[in-house]
This record gives C-alpha cells, structure tokens and sequence, in this order.
C-alpha cells in the first residue's frame, strides 16, 4: 500500500512538472516601433486542453499579432508553440509581465521578461534642409454662394409647400355631426346603423357586441345620469336599479335581467373569446332594444315648451361649432410646430456644414470644460509647504485620513488634499502637500511611479507615462510625469482615453504634488490645464 501511494505522488508530481510554459524572446533590445516576437512553449498530453491567452496588450506593450499556434509531436506528447508579435512607441525599459496559460483549466504562468526600447537616432546634420512652404489661402466660408442661396430656396419651398398642405387639409368637407333631438332618438338610430353594417354575419362578433353594448350604456348614461361608460356590468346594474328607485322608474325585474344577461354575454365575447350561435346574437339584440324602449316608457314624461326644445337645439349647435373650432385650432398648432421644427433642423444642418459640429455642439449644446475657460478664474494658495496656483474653480478640502492608509499617515507630521472633480470624472485637478515627521531623502522618480500606479487601483488600463525634469519660472527644480491611459467606467464598461500630467516638487522636509486630467481628445480640457500648471509658483523654503 505505501509502494502503491508513493508511486501515486511520483506521477503526480510528474505530471506537475511537465505542465510549464517556457517563455523565450528574439531579442531584450531594439528601437521604437520594432516588433518583439514573445515565443511560449508547453510540452502537454495529447489529451490536455491548452488556451493561450488573446490579450491585446501584455503590460505596457501592444500585440500586434498573434501568431497560429504550431503543434510539435514529440511520442506521445505534443508540444505547442505559440509567438506574439509586440511593440512599444515610447523608448524606455518595460517589463513583460508573467502570462498565463491555461493547462486543463490551470493556469501555468511564464517567465517574465526585461527589454529596452531605445529612441532612433536623427543626424541633423547629414539631413537635406528645405525651405518653409508659402502659406497656403484658405478658402473663404462663402465661396460657393450657390449653395446657400439653394438652401435658402430649399427652405421656402417647405414653407411653401407645409402652407398649401394645411389649407388644403382645412378646405376638406368635414364629416357632418348629427344633433339628435333625444337620447332615444340617439339610440334608435344607431342601433339602425349597427344592423346595416352587417358586423356579426361577417364574423365580427366582438366589434358587433362591442358597439351593442356601448349603444345601451351610452343612452342610460345620458337618459339616467349614471357613469354607464365607465362601469362594469354588475355596477352598472346596482346602479340602474338604485336610479330606478329614486327616480322612480317603472322597471320590472324582467327588463333589467334581460340587460343584465346581454352585457355579462359580451363580457364572455370580448374577454372570455366566446361564440355565441346566430339565434342567441338576434335575441340579445332584441333585448337591448327592448330593454332601451322600456326604460324610455318608464322615464315620467315632462312637457316641454317649443323655446325650450329649441334652446337645447342651439346649444347642441354650439357645442358642435365650439369642438370643430377646437380640432382646427390644434391642427394648426401641431402643423405649426411641425414647420419651426423643420426649420430648425435645416439651420442647423446648414450650420454644421458651415462652422463643423464641434462648433454647433460647444456653442449650442454646451461643453463643460468650455465654460470653465470661460468662466472667472481664482488663484489660491493650497496647503503646507505652499503650493500658489490659478483654477476656474476653488479647489475643495478632502480629509486625508480617509482616502490614504495608516501606514502612510503613520510617517506623516501632516498632509493636505484638494480637489476639483474626480478621477472618475472627464477632467480632475489635485493639490496635495505632505511633510515628514523625520527627516527624510524622497526619490522624485520612485514618488511619480507611486502616483501613476494610484491609477491602477481606480480602474485604469493601458498606462503610458513619460517623466521628465521641470524648473518652475523661479529655478524650483521638480519631475514632470505626464501620458495616456484608458479610464473604465465598472458600473457601464464604458471606456475613455484620458491624458494626464502631474508636477511633483520636494521642500522643508515635504512633498508638493499638482495633478490635472482630462478627455484627450478635449482641447478645452488641454487648454486649462497648460494655464494651470503655467501658473504654478511654489515659495523657496530651501532659500529661507
């Protein structure tokens, strides 16, 4: 049993050791833009599944390509080769980070890998010179007149046209509203109507029983004054028998159980898809009508003067002349908005191609970045050692404790934050100033790489930086680190290619840091920035 248990591990340890990825590169040193070619190799069973991963960049390199992969039989394992083709546009030295590669769903990771990129050479000297080129006439905005006066034309031929459409929309015959004289005669005649139509013997029982129905409520609705329309059968009946009541309608229990019967009958045509047979269609017909003529009986009858039939004549009259008012007037009004909207667009359309869309959308639309240039700029002074600066905005107060570890604050006599916006957001400018509670020899270069890496931990991807000695305009030597990197956004996946630049000094025992960010493609955003970082001024603690 021990033979047997040692023997297990020696093959798993075996089988261990040959799942590695052997990681080779044809050369650490070459020139800007020059492909690298990265070689991973696996020895594995001929059973095992591999994935090699199909990243677009490794680290700070880009993949150009990647290579298919070559299989190698070697008894009975296969050997797999996979090549990537990568490059870097920037000199400096960059670390291929440690790949992974999946071995039956294991990852197995290579070697990382130091190489160089070194910046190309240009001899001036032996370069032929030329002379600047004249300038070139730009051609003016209203050369071609032609095609606004077409425009112009264009406009007014809609205008035209919408014009004619509306009085011609207006001149049409309007459907003649019938003014009846009674409920009654409303129903009668509609119930006439509906048999012409012929609905249920072409197969629309549901729009026949729809209309039948809406016959009988609209006139005990109007005759009784009771919310028929808008009730269900079984209030619509309560409610017919409370009126029959109090108004004292001579209704039998026959006519209201006859009405009763037909709407729960179309209730089960429009809601349960009932059929009901031809003789059942021509018997609730005749119930509605009887059951409208008998409540029309059991009405008491009022006498009516001949002025007072026609008063409500006229108001029948004017009522109908009042909506007929109304419908044009909303035609005109919607025919109205129709042409300004049309209008509109085609100004703009024209505006765009005149000044560009940028200039419609800054200037119309509205662009954030653009009303901070614009806007009332403040200089301030911000934090410990001092840092003298210019903004669009005063830069707000954050508490320190909160946002930096312990362990940092820990080392820290004092540190102070202030910020405009956020990382997160599309533009960002930062103050921060720190001094050391002991004397301490701070590392400007290892202190920007600190800064950059930051970046990481809120979601950015993609880091190029760049970093470079600055003097400010009074011989206060610092590092300048500025660059790309692409923001995501974890709660859409939205993606944004920032820019960045950050100005870092080292005074009294302290650090003095400036961030500003924004979109790379704003050139509002680019525009306050070099004023910020321009108006820098730092008091010269080392001088005192």
């Amino acid at each position: 049993m021990k033979i047997k248990i040692i023997l297990f591990f020696l093959l798993l340890s075996n089988v261990l050791f040959s799942q590695k990825v052997t990681t080779s590169i044809d050369s650490t040193k070459k020139k800007i833009g020059s492909e690298f070619k990265l070689t991973l190799k696996t020895e594995v069973d001929t059973t095992a599944k591999v994935t090699f991963p199909k990243n677009k960049t490794f680290g700070r390199l880009e993949v150009l390509e990647s290579y298919k992969i070559d299989t190698v039989k070697k008894g009975s394992c296969y050997e797999l080769i996979k090549k990537y083709g990568l490059t870097q546009f920037d000199s400096g030295k960059y670390l291929i980070p440690r790949i992974p590669v999946f071995i039956n769903g294991k990852p197995v990771f290579s070697d990382s890998i130091q190489i160089e990129i070194a910046d190309v050479k240009v001899d001036t000297l032996k370069q032929k010179m030329y002379d600047i080129k004249n300038i070139i006439p730009v051609e003016k905005p209203f050369g071609n007149w032609w095609i606004y006066l077409l425009i112009f034309l264009g406009i007014i031929g809609l205008g035209v046209l919408v014009y004619y459409f509306i009085k011609k929309k207006q001149a049409e015959p309007k459907a003649e509203v019938i003014i009846f004289k009674s409920p009654i005669e409303k129903a009668t005649t509609l119930l006439q109507q509906l048999e012409k139509k012929e609905l249920w013997q072409k197969g629309e029982i549901k729009n026949y029983y729809s209309e039948l129905t809406d016959i009988a409520r609209n006139y005990i609705e109007e005759e009784i004054q009771i919310p028929a329309m808008e009730s269900t059968t079984s209030e619509l009946i309560e409610g017919l028998r409370n009126a029959a009541k109090q108004k004292k309608l001579k209704l039998s229990n026959e006519t209201v159980e006859n009405l009763e019967k037909v709407l729960k009958q179309a209730d089960l045509v429009k809601f349960a898809k009932s059929k009901p047979l031809d003789f059942e269609i021509e018997e609730d017909k005749k119930r509605i009508s009887n059951s409208i003529v008998t409540i029309h009986k059991s009405i008491p009858e009022e006498v009516e003067e001949d002025d007072e039939l026609a008063l409500w004549n006229e108001e029948q009259k004017e009522k109908a002349r009042l909506l007929k008012l109304k419908k044009q007037k909303r035609v005109r009004i919607i025919s109205t908005i129709g042409i300004v909207l049309g209008m509109i667009v085609i100004a703009l359309g024209t505006l765009i191609y005149v000044k560009g869309f940028d200039y419609v959308k800054d200037n119309l639309i509205g662009h954030p970045t653009k009303e901070l240039v614009e806007g009332e700029w403040i200089y301030s002074e911000y934090g410990n050692p001092s840092v003298r600066i210019e903004t669009p905005k005063v830069l707000k107060r954050y508490d320190a404790n909160k946002v930096m570890p312990k362990e940092t604050m820990a080392l820290l006599k004092e540190m102070q934050m202030f910020m405009y916006g956020s990382m997160l957001d599309d533009f960002y400018i930062g103050v921060s100033t720190a001094t050391f509670k002991q004397e301490t020899q701070v590392d400007l270069t290892q202190t920007a790489e600190g800064s950059v890496k930051i970046f990481e931990t809120i979601g950015a991807k993609n880091i190029l930086f760049k970093s470079e000695d600055f003097d400010t305009q009074k011989g206060i030597q610092g590092k300048k680190v500025y660059g790309t990197m692409t923001m995501i956004d974890k709660i859409n996946g939205k993606s944004t290619k920032m820019y960045y630049e950050i100005l870092i000094f080292t005074q009294s025992n302290g650090i003095q840091q400036i961030t500003v960010m924004h979109r790379e493609d704003d050139k509002y955003g680019k525009e306050i920035m070099d004023r910020v970082l321009n108006s820098v001024e730092l008091q010269n603690y080392d001088q005192q």
